[in-house]
């Protein structure tokens, strides 16, 4: 009855069986669980210690015989919390690692890997992949553009970036915008260039740590890839080296 309920906390098929029937019948002995459950013995006794071990079952010893009971129900919400800051931590450590991983799989692959975002959420995820960036980061921008779609999410970036110590060199079209608005912005580790004659990027660009990613800022669709490819990376860095040399300061 309860069974699925308690699986999809997190314990096996043969934990839930016997957690269910303590829950149901209370103190009992392994005896009594072999007699009226379908696990065998040996099964039971190793079930009945990874419950102890959980903290959702307890024992005690009476006439030498061991007896068992289900702890207060509230015990599974905290097992349960306790697996989902495990999970939590799992995929904070995938996330850290999942750059390697790609790279990895490039390599073995021989092919680039290509990551596709729809909407505030992607872009955001990508533009938050250069914060485990080893290398300085090379970005072409528009700030117009920027502040009009993703200002807060740009804020909060260029903040977590500035504590992480991340360099970043950017080039940026030559408006009388952009000089207004960068008199009041935080140059913390950021070095910026102009390029004059050009009226306006609806696309941003961003060149590090073997990846290019391209978000594209428009009414009509906010979308973005990255590409993970150190054949394609090296030659933007070049191109864009070039243009940083020719750039305005």
């Amino acid at each position: 009855m309860y069974k699925d309920i308690f699986t999809q906390l997190g314990l096996s098929s043969n934990e839930a069986t016997v957690y269910e029937f303590l829950l149901k019948n209370g103190e009992s002995s392994a005896g009594q669980i072999i007699k009226k459950t379908p696990l065998k013995r040996g099964v039971i006794y190793n079930t009945l210690s990874n419950l102890l071990k959980k903290g959702i079952a307890s024992q005690k010893i009476k006439n030498k015989i061991s007896y068992f009971k289900p702890e207060h129900p509230e015990k599974l919400r905290e097992f349960a919390e306790q697996k989902e800051n495990e999970f939590k931590k799992a995929k904070n450590t995938l996330e850290a690692n999942l750059p390697t991983f790609i790279s990895e799989f490039n390599l073995v692959s021989g092919k680039p890997g290509v990551r596709y975002f729809e909407g505030i959420d992607g872009i955001k995820k990508i533009i938050n992949n250069t914060l485990t960036s080893k290398t300085v980061i090379y970005t072409y921008a528009d700030m117009e553009k920027i502040n009009q779609y993703i200002k807060k999410i740009n804020d909060e970036y260029s903040k977590k970036r500035n504590e992480l110590k991340i360099e970043k060199k950017v080039l940026l079209v030559d408006s009388e915008y952009t000089h207004k608005f960068l008199k009041n912005y935080p140059a913390e580790n950021l070095d910026i260039r102009f390029i004059k004659n050009i009226r306006h990027f609806t696309a941003v660009m961003q060149i590090y740590d073997n990846k290019i990613s391209y978000i594209t800022l428009a009414k009509e669709r906010i979308t973005g890839i990255i590409i993970d490819d150190k054949n394609i990376y090296e030659m933007h860095k070049i191109l864009f080296e070039n243009d940083w040399k020719n750039a305005q300061i």
